[in-house]
């Protein structure tokens, strides 16, 4: 098994593994009952990922096979909705973006790339395609909350909150990347962050629920070396400065834990 994951109320819980099964129990009551074994991945799945529920009962999964599917529940059957194949190596992670951004999904893969599926409606998906984000390979993607923090401190009463659309990745180039829509609606690189010194395995980004506060956990892989010592093995928090520019909080190597306060090298991006 690769991937469990919990939908919305806790009810249902969605698993993936290398026989190429996504796999969806009902866990109410203390239970564990198989409602829904979908095949249509090829190879090993790596990871699962639920929809907000407004949306309807809506999973996503993505395998080495280079494919994600969109899984959706229609009058208590579940089906494939949408196949998604414009990736030229394994896809790695989905993530949803939050609900108030849309039905978005970003998928990152072993080819580099990272794709955004929109649903645009009647069945219908639009795709936009992050080329080269990550040499040799992206291997997670996060989105950011939706709220833009201190938004809900700042606004004038009854106002409604600011929206961002922007999410983190990390890859086999050792890097964090922060990405960001603009108004033309093209992502483009806003910074990237510097500390691992191997793969960046996950990266996550915390809710902040409109707080003036935006943190990311991130770790990556370590490698024994032949004197039988381990390189990185690290878990590193970051977290963003009034001044937009992200310091390094917190650096875990192998179960020590050490604090750092110096910004990171990462600047804005000119593209």
């Amino acid at each position: 098994m690769h991937d469990a994951q919990m939908d919305y109320y806790g009810t249902r819980l969605a698993t993936c593994s290398s026989d190429r099964s996504v796999k969806i129990f009902d866990v109410r009551n203390g239970g564990q009952i198989l409602i829904a074994d979908l095949r249509g991945h090829e190879g090993p799945v790596w990871q699962v990922a639920w929809a907000h529920p407004m949306y309807g009962n809506i999973l996503a999964s993505c395998s080495y096979d280079r494919k994600v599917i969109i899984w959706k529940e229609e009058n208590g059957t579940w089906e494939k909705t949408h196949e998604h194949a414009g990736h030229d190596s394994s896809v790695n992670s989905v993530c949803w973006a939050p609900h108030d951004c849309g039905l978005i999904l970003a998928c990152g893969s072993s080819d580099g790339a990272i794709s955004l599926l929109t649903y645009t409606g009647e069945g219908q998906w639009e795709v936009k395609k992050i080329n080269n984000a990550h040499t040799i390979g992206c291997n997670a993607v996060s989105w950011a909350p939706a709220v833009v923090p201190g938004s809900l401190i700042d606004q004038p009463s009854g106002q409604k909150p600011n929206y961002i659309k922007k999410f983190a990745s990390g890859g086999c180039d050792n890097l964090i990347k922060l990405w960001k829509e603009d108004e033309d609606g093209q992502w483009k690189e806003e910074q990237k962050l510097e500390a691992h010194s191997d793969w960046v395995r996950d990266v996550a980004w915390a809710p902040s629920i409109g707080l003036p506060t935006s943190t990311i956990a991130s770790c990556s892989q370590g490698v024994q070396s032949c004197d039988g010592l381990c390189t990185d093995l690290q878990v590193t928090l970051w977290k963003e400065a009034v001044d937009g520019q992200w310091v390094c909080i917190s650096d875990v190597h192998k179960g020590q834990g050490s604090v750092s306060t110096s910004v990171t090298e990462g600047q804005q991006n000119e593209q």
